[in-house]
């Protein structure tokens, strides 16, 4: 007779391997995406930064192999505000297959004046929706080659108290900076729904997973020389946010488990367990504006025509 015990309980301390996996993150030289990374690569899988500062991206592989020793680590040049450049972004990655992106790069502005990409987009619902939209569109192909692949993406709870205004996605008529950038992560999260939703309904390998990273302050956050820095004062001016809040390697969590917890499924949003603010990682409710899919539809279809491409055309293509 032969037995199967459960696997052991998930714990951001003692991760699963991946070896032989590929991974890549958007916007991994940095902030919550660089500890994506950096514990990504203590997998052993295959790790690819995605990153519009070459050597920002160097200083992160650096720290990675500093920290992970035998990391496989490499990087892209990868603009997101920049939509014609992401097809060959896509191509220099150079891999057969990929077994998960996370979505995670991002700008945010705090004072006027709104700003523009070079296409005329408004530049965080540009780079932080538009790009990513686009992006999944050139990767559809990597993602439907591997077995079971992943799109995660990382919104923010500064979206929660958001609800996009179909009519004026780009805050043509009424720009503050901190109402965009929150319905720029409402849009991404939107996105990363329907996503599954049209995934499940072709039968696709490829699952679609949101996550948020909670309350997540630099001032929390381990250093890493040469990528993120944290003085003595500012570690105990931040102390009692501690009970409340996290540093952006525990925001991380979120997105490594939705990388590489077999439990995990599409549709799902992710975020930390203590108020949605700090700790383990668990699943919640998606917000029912999240979840709306008129809503989705509308802004699926207004993405496709800002962008000129739609991830829905190559929804299970392998090549």
């Amino acid at each position: 007779m032969s037995s199967t015990s459960a696997p052991p309980p998930w714990s951001v301390h003692r991760l699963p391997r991946a070896d032989g996996r590929v991974f890549l993150v958007t916007g991994g030289n940095a902030g919550i995406g660089y500890f994506v990374a950096e514990q990504l690569a203590a997998t052993g899988a295959t790790v690819v930064l995605g990153s519009r500062d070459t050597a920002k991206a160097e200083a992160a592989m650096a720290s990675i192999r500093a920290q992970v020793p035998g990391a496989r680590v490499r990087a892209v040049r990868l603009d997101l505000a920049d939509l014609p450049s992401l097809e060959a972004s896509v191509r220099s990655v150079g891999m057969g297959h990929l077994d998960a992106v996370v979505n995670n790069a991002g700008v945010a502005l705090d004072d006027p004046p709104r700003r523009e990409t070079s296409d005329g987009h408004e530049l965080m619902f540009a780079t932080n929706h538009l790009g990513h939209f686009a992006l999944t569109r050139w990767l559809m192909p990597l993602l439907s080659a591997a077995p079971t692949a992943r799109v995660v993406t990382t919104g923010s709870f500064a979206a929660k108290s958001e609800r996009l205004d179909l009519d004026d996605l780009q805050s043509r008529k009424d720009y503050r900076p901190k109402r965009a950038y929150g319905r720029s992560k409402l849009a991404q999260m939107s996105f990363g729904v329907e996503l599954d939703r049209r995934l499940r309904a072709v039968g696709s390998t490829v699952a679609s997973v949101v996550v948020h990273p909670g309350g997540a302050l630099d001032s929390l956050t381990p250093p890493r020389p040469s990528v993120h820095a944290r003085t003595a004062g500012a570690r105990w001016g931040a102390a009692p946010a501690a009970l409340l809040v996290q540093g952006k390697h525990a925001g991380a969590w979120p997105a490594v488990r939705a990388v590489l917890d077999p439990s995990v499924h599409g549709g799902l949003l992710w975020g930390p367990r203590v108020f949605g603010l700090r700790g383990e990682p668990r699943p919640e409710p998606v917000w029912s504006h999240v979840a709306d899919p008129s809503v989705a539809t509308r802004l699926w279809d207004a993405s496709r025509d800002l962008t000129g491409v739609d991830p829905g055309t190559v929804i299970g293509v392998i090549g």
